[in-house]
């Protein structure tokens, strides 16, 4: 006869392999998960009412239904299940406490690890709106996020002060990478809104590429940042701030000029005259674009854009002028996250400085699964579609459905 520790480790078995989150199960499927949490040291040692597993499934699952509270967000995640039979009928929905403590064992490594796996550009050669020239274009941008106003995540992530006073709640910085023809987010990093965004991109770098070209603002140019992105292989096309001074070294037919950026330090004493020459090896050669926006109210703008491409017959001027519209496809997916992922309060829900990275790293997952479905929408035909004209609420609201509706694995 089974004992009841027997019973108990059986049913546990049963109900980790019926847990469902619909159609991201195809990406986060249950061997990876399995195979994340060994790796980081988050498997069990002895028998519990929400293993592992399924608390991955269920912070992604939170991450899907932002406004509702923790334990009907577990109801939607193992909806069905009874009527598959996999567990018994005395089974219940643990209370808010257990969840809680379930996340805090869980912590934020394993969510980490399984998107820095997982998450990869998703366009194929045939994407519409995704390649430059042959370039996969690829934007880098920011958002502040607001969490819970508690001990430690005031003092983890301090609070944002302006002339009026401060923010009403401790803010979080995300700096992401992102694929702005399918808004894919490929890596990130998250960290008080106090650590500045160039800072930020800096531990990005590792994920720039060759055969990429990467979009930035203003905001992210230093000289020191540039040399080292440009340095990963990766080509860029940022702009530039009117403060710093380009020299024109030659103008071409298309409107652009050469031009090359030097140390501020060094170039300052050169001006100055406490400097006789800049050294060669310091001179990083860029070319220059440089168009004007009448549509921004009265005055009109200028904008300077400065590029590792120096071909100007390859990429005309005219071409990445239209080119640097793209990386607000970026700021659009941060948006979709911020605005239709999150709830309407735009408040992340997790009350300590950990489980607000494991909700933000659960918040790219999910929203990395919904553009993946995207894209496989728009390619499925003869004819691919712009991912653009799909519309992502719509396609969260699928999936939503799809939660609640199906089991992601069989019955052991």
């Amino acid at each position: 006869m089974e004992t009841v520790r027997e019973a108990s480790r059986s049913h546990e078995r049963r109900f980790a392999d019926g847990v469902s989150i619909g159609v991201l199960t195809r990406i986060f499927h249950r061997d990876l998960v399995d195979e994340v949490l060994a790796d980081t040291d988050r498997v069990e040692r002895r028998s519990r009412l929400l293993p592992a597993r399924v608390v991955v499934y269920y912070v992604l699952a939170l991450c899907l239904f932002c406004e509702d509270a923790y334990e009907e967000v577990m109801r939607k995640l193992v909806n069905g299940l009874r009527f598959l039979g996999t567990w018994t009928d005395d089974w219940h929905v643990p209370t808010t406490s257990a969840i809680s403590q379930a996340r805090q064992r869980l912590g934020e490594a394993p969510l980490r690890e399984l998107f820095d796996r997982v998450a990869r550009p998703l366009a194929v050669p045939g994407t519409p709106g995704a390649w430059f020239h042959g370039l996969r274009v690829m934007a880098v941008d920011g958002v502040i996020l607001d969490t819970p106003d508690t001990p430690g995540n005031l003092e983890a992530f301090t609070k944002k002060s302006h002339g009026s006073g401060e923010s009403p709640f401790p803010q979080v910085r995300v700096v992401g990478l992102g694929e702005c023809g399918t808004h894919a987010i490929v890596a990130a990093e998250i960290d008080s809104w106090k650590v500045y965004e160039r800072e930020m991109l800096g531990r990005l770098l590792p994920a720039f590429e060759p055969g990429t070209i990467v979009l930035a603002d203003r905001g992210f140019f230093g000289y020191d940042l540039w040399s080292a992105a440009r340095d990963t292989g990766a080509d860029l096309l940022w702009r530039l701030s009117a403060t710093v001074d380009v020299p024109v070294l030659e103008s071409l037919s298309d409107g652009s000029y050469r031009s090359e950026l030097v140390p501020k330090n060094m170039k300052a004493d050169f001006k100055r005259g406490k400097r006789r020459s800049i050294p060669t090896e310091v001179r990083i050669p860029i070319r220059v674009v440089e168009y004007t926006i009448t549509n921004r109210g009265d005055e009109a703008e200028t904008v300077r854009l400065i590029t590792t491409l120096m071909d100007h017959e390859l990429a005309p001027a005219i071409e990445l002028a239209a080119l640097y519209r793209e990386r607000w496809e970026f700021e659009l997916t941060l948006d979709e996250i911020e605005t239709h992922q999150m709830a309407q309060s735009r408040v992340l829900r997790s009350k300590s400085p950990e489980l607000v990275r494991q909700e933000i790293w659960a918040l790219l997952l999910t929203h990395y699964a919904v553009r993946s479905f995207m894209r496989d929408a728009a390619d499925d035909g003869d004819d691919p579609l712009d991912v653009d004209r799909l519309s992502f609420t719509r396609s969260l609201h699928v999936i939503r459905r799809q939660v609640t509706g199906q089991a992601g694995f069989p019955p052991s």
